[in-house]
């Protein structure tokens, strides 16, 4: 059974304006002990599925499908099982860390209080539990830090501190929705390695959500990848890397630079779709350079791929080089 699985999942948003659904028919599975990728262009509805798996979607919202941590089916819990979820099986790390922290609170209470409120930890208890986290995501000096406010720590520090309140529950699943993108690139690696570390040593489950596609290919094992609320295709990190069959990965590659690679950056021609835009067939249709006429009213439905993972694209057995020129 794995650890998370989203099956057939639509959002959609009413009154908001939308033509199309905000997620459409999405399946996702992530094991235990597993790294698994989500990534697409801004709108693309990855941050949308990972707050489906917490229940964080407006109140508006119609959503169908199925969403199981573990034999447990989310969207129709009762909020007490809902409650110990979030406190303690699945937890999230956002972008921007400090929109996570009361900037009028001390780090130490930011804390302690998850601990003593929600896990019912004695406060000295609660006390030496927030140091050992953060000691354990590599936060130097950790009892001056409980005693500082977030203005008083750099961006990267604060991302810990996230990281260190996530691991508190000991929770099964991780959700890093776009954990390393606002830091700098030193940063970030030793966040990554943090994430690694306390992945590999707990047997967690992480959902790692970027837009950054070589960043999902090194450091995942299996990558999603999303268009327009849709999962367009789903391969083996390497396999994707090496051989991307949807003509939108393989477009992410080509205008992603790479230090030492002289080739042209190729953007994808056009725009992402936004929620006014509806499609009778395959959303990237207007965007893709193998669209036939036939893609404009063929609705993309997955099939399985040689070597394992599948994607949805009625011309996959076309392939394009890392110049988006097409190889017959």
């Amino acid at each position: 059974m794995s650890l998370l699985k989203i099956a057939d999942l639509t959002v959609e948003l009413p009154g908001a304006g939308a033509r199309r659904p905000v997620l459409d028919a999405v399946d996702l599975t992530v094991d235990r002990g597993e790294v698994v990728g989500l990534v697409g262009e801004s709108g693309s509805g990855k941050s949308t599925t990972a707050k489906a798996v917490l229940r964080m979607l407006p109140d508006s919202a119609r959503v169908r499908g199925t969403v199981a941590v573990g034999p447990d089916e989310v969207l129709g819990m009762a909020p007490p099982a809902l409650r110990e979820l979030r406190a303690r099986r699945v937890a999230m790390v956002y972008q921007d860390p400090r929109s996570s922290l009361n900037p009028v609170r001390r780090i130490g209470d930011f804390l302690t209080e998850r601990l003593i409120h929600t896990l019912g930890q004695p406060k000295t208890v609660a006390r030496a539990h927030a140091l050992a986290l953060l000691e354990a995501v590599g936060i130097t000096r950790p009892a001056e830090r409980l005693h500082q406010f977030p203005h008083e720590l750099s961006g990267g520090m604060l991302q810990r501190v996230v990281i260190a309140a996530a691991l508190a529950g000991d929770p099964e699943l991780l959700l890093a929705d776009e954990a390393t993108s606002a830091l700098d690139v030193t940063t970030q690696a030793e966040i990554l390695a943090i994430l690694r570390e306390h992945q590999t040593e707990r047997g967690l489950g992480l959902l790692f959500i970027t837009h950054d596609l070589h960043l999902a290919a090194a450091y995942c094992d299996r990558v999603y990848v999303m268009y327009a609320g849709r999962v367009v295709e789903e391969r083996p990190a390497a396999d994707l890397f090496g051989d991307p069959r949807h003509p939108y990965t393989a477009g992410l590659l080509a205008c992603t630079p790479e230090l030492g690679d002289p080739r042209p950056i190729r953007p994808i021609p056009g725009r992402p779709p936004s929620l006014d835009d509806a499609f009778e067939g395959c959303p990237f249709a207007a965007r893709c350079p193998l669209a036939e006429p036939e893609c404009e009213t063929w609705r993309p439905v997955a099939r399985a791929v040689a070597g394992g993972g599948s994607v949805a694209c009625r011309r996959a057995d076309v392939t394009l080089d890392a110049d988006r020129k097409v190889l017959l």
